[in-house]
C-alpha cells in the first residue's frame, strides 16, 4: 500500500496493520530512527541493531546518513520471517527518497546471504539473522537500537519485560533504543528492567515515541 508520503509498506491483512506508519513510512522512519536515534552520534564507528528489519527501509535510510555524518557502521538486521523477493522488489524507496544512484545498494541489502556479514559500502557492513527476538543473547554490543517491531496490539509477546531486558543486555553502557511506541505498558517495561526513558514528540500521526538508554 501506498502511506500519506507517498512511499510503501505492506498491509497485512488478517491483523490489519502495517510494517510502517500509513502517514507516512519514510517520514517515520526518519523521525523515529535517525532524528531521535542515529543523530547522536557522529564522526564514528558504531554498530546498530534493527528488531524486524522488514523491508530494509530503516537499514537503506541509515546508508544514506552514513555517509553525510562520517559514520562507519556495522548494521544487524533480525528478521525472523523475511520477506520475498516479490515483495521487497515492489518498495519504492529508492525512488522515493531520490537515491537512484544507490539502487544497486538497496538490491545488495536484500540479496545479501542471511547469517553472514557482508559489506554494502566500506562504510556499511551489514549482517540479517534469520532469527525470534526472544533468541537474542548479544551482550554490551550495540551502541543503538532500533525497535521496529510489529505493535503491541498485534504481538503483545514483543513488548515485554523479557524482550527489553535482552535489549538491555545488548546495548553497550550509554547506548539508546529508540521505537516508535509511547504505550504506557511498553514504556513500564523498559523501566523495570533498567533503562532511562524519554517520552519524545512522535512522528507524524503520533504525539509521542519513547528513547530509552543504558546508565553509562
Amino acid at each position: 500500500m501506498i502511506t500519506a508520503d507517498g512511499s510503501t509498506t505492506i498491509h497485512i491483512t488478517e491483523w490489519d496493520e502495517q510494517y510502517h506508519s500509513k502517514h507516512g513510512a519514510i517520514q517515520e522512519a526518519k523521525h523515529v530512527f535517525i532524528k531521535n536515534g542515529l543523530s547522536l552520534f557522529s564522526d564514528q564507528k558504531i554498530s546498530i541493531l534493527e528488531i524486524g528489519f522488514g523491508t530494509g527501509l530503516n537499514s537503506f535510510i541509515t546508508f544514506l546518513e552514513a555517509a553525510k555524518m562520517k559514520l562507519i557502521i556495522d548494521y544487524v538486521g533480525v528478521e525472523a520471517y523475511p520477506l520475498a523477493a516479490e515483495e521487497f522488489e515492489k518498495m519504492n524507496y529508492v525512488e522515493q527518497l531520490n537515491a537512484k544512484e544507490f539502487s544497486n545498494d538497496f538490491n545488495k541489502m536484500h540479496h545479501q546471504d542471511w547469517e553472514i556479514k557482508g559489506e554494502i559500502s566500506p562504510e556499511f557492513s551489514l549482517t540479517k539473522r534469520k532469527q525470534f527476538f526472544n533468541e537474542i543473547s548479544d551482550e554490551n554490543k550495540f551502541n543503538l537500537i532500533y525497535f521496529d517491531a510489529f505493535g503491541a496490539r498485534v504481538q503483545p509477546e514483543l513488548w515485554t519485560e523479557e524482550i527489553f531486558d535482552k535489549m538491555h543486555k545488548a546495548l553497550k553502557l550509554g547506548g539508546v533504543l529508540v521505537t516508535y511506541s509511547a504505550k504506557g505498558s511498553v514504556r513500564r517495561a523498559m523501566l523495570a528492567v533498567g533503562f532511562l526513558v524519554e517520552k519524545l514528540p512522535g512522528p507524524p500521526g503520533k504525539r509521542e515515541m519513547l528513547r530509552g538508554t543504558k546508565a553509562p
